[in-house]
């Protein structure tokens, strides 16, 4: 049972159960299924039926949970659009509730992590503090409170026993990660559990993220277009920063207007690109609970628990290869691939197919403005899910190399909340200004 004093279930038995409840649905379902189809219902038809049902399950239970099964749906929801659209659309809307929502912890359990990571006088330090949660998410939540010397703060505050429930959740996700093929065709969730598994540490550190959230204020400080909340204070399980008004990125893309979405999504990708150049890190969370539009028109980073350190920028090889890739040179592409490890040593691939592989998947920067839809992600996504493509034999021939792993998970991440935002821009001018080896 979870106790309320400690804001999160240690693999108790009935988070357990909750978990374990996913594949146990799923195969009753799919036996439903075959009696339906034996009873002469149409194949397709009942097929659609039973993700609907299995993917309405999986967010209600990943929606109940911290811990891994939240930080999971999470990072799962910035590739709702991969998804068809006969298939999305009836769990849309919860999906994209991932993105900011979760069960808040009791008061008095948000007083004593307070009172433990800033001391027993902690109220001195601010001057009001409310206790109702802004925004609640995987690991922690945030209550707004005005500081001691008149600012509006965001106070974020760890879920006590959240190490343990996020890697029990993790560890048994895991176990039946293949059924979330379910929601996207072609995608292997194991390894992105694994990776998830491997930043627990980072995520779990207030301490961390508060500096990172430091270098990232430093670096855009009165910027034009980007905006970091500085930090007050922090502690291992604590974080005050300014508080940053805006538009929650979920609310544009849900409503926002043609020159919001044009707008939040250039400055995403201004963020994605710019942010290893000068902060020397990458922002590895792009999910739309994460950014803001303020009112001043700036687009506001609000989360760091998840960053990737590049010292010395995006790496060339990188750039150098996409420009080639756009040159139509194949050999150079095909050698650049294999010196950089994704092209295991005695794998023959011909050179040509994978330049035709790799082009329709950087259509966005061979112009100077490309619209990106959730029809044109969903058309990738089915060329390279489809066993019988070439594109799929040939992905699988592939490698990605450990060091390309975070960075390529959060370009897609962030080519997926681009197409929720269906916004249009010169990308390539982007990319052309901050991605080292794309221009020469």
């Amino acid at each position: 049972m979870s106790d309320p004093d400690r804001g999160m279930p240690r693999g108790s038995v009935s988070r357990t159960a909750r978990l374990a409840s996913l594949p146990l649905g799923a195969a009753g379902r799919a036996t439903l299924g075959i009696g339906k189809r034996l009873s002469g219902q149409d194949a397709d038809a009942v097929s659609a039926e039973l993700q609907q049902r299995t993917a309405e399950q999986l967010f209600a239970v990943l929606g109940q949970l911290k811990g891994g099964a939240m930080k999971l749906g999470q990072t799962l929801s910035v590739f709702e659009a991969a998804v068809p659209e006969e298939v999305a659309a009836p769990y849309r809307d919860a999906l994209v509730k991932l993105q900011a929502e979760a069960p808040p912890m009791p008061v008095r359990t948000v007083h004593a992590v307070l009172a433990q990571q800033l001391g027993g006088r902690w109220r001195e330090r601010f001057r009001h503090f409310d206790d109702t949660p802004a925004a609640a998410a995987s690991i922690g939540q945030v209550h707004r409170a005005t500081w001691r010397d008149g600012r509006d703060v965001a106070v974020k505050i760890q879920y006590p026993g959240a190490a343990t429930a996020l890697m029990s959740d993790l560890n048994q996700l895991a176990r039946f990660a293949r059924m979330f093929a379910v929601l996207f065709p072609g995608m292997d969730v194991k390894p992105l559990i694994t990776e998830l598994k491997a930043r627990v540490v980072e995520e779990l550190d207030y301490g961390m993220e508060a500096d990172a959230q430091r270098a990232f204020a430093a670096a855009y400080a009165d910027d034009p277009q980007i905006v970091v909340p500085r930090v007050v204070a922090s502690a291992p399980k604590v974080i005050v920063s300014e508080w940053l008004e805006g538009t929650p990125l979920s609310k544009v893309i849900a409503s926002g207007t043609r020159e919001e979405r044009d707008r939040a999504g250039h400055m995403l990708t201004v963020l994605h690109f710019s942010g290893p150049q000068r902060a020397g890190l990458l922002h590895a969370d792009p999910h739309p609970g994460n950014f803001r539009l303020t009112p001043d028109g700036r687009f506001g980073v609000i989360d760091f628990g998840a960053t990737a350190r590049l010292p010395d920028g995006h790496p060339e090889p990188i750039g150098r290869l996409v420009r080639w890739a756009l040159e139509g040179r194949a050999e150079d592409v095909l050698a650049d691939l294999r010196s950089e490890g994704f092209i295991r040593p005695g794998v023959q691939v011909d050179a040509q197919a994978v330049l035709e592989y790799l082009l329709p998947l950087l259509e966005p920067i061979r112009q100077r403005r490309f619209h990106f839809t959730r029809a044109w992600m969903q058309e990738q996504a089915a060329r390279i899910a489809d066993p019988r493509s070439e594109a799929n034999r040939l992905g699988r021939m592939l490698n990605l190399p450990p060091a390309y792993l975070l960075i390529h998970r959060v370009t897609i991440g962030s080519i997926g909340v681009l197409c929720q935002l269906d916004a249009a821009d010169d990308y390539r001018g982007v990319v052309e200004e901050w991605l080292p080896g794309f221009t020469g």
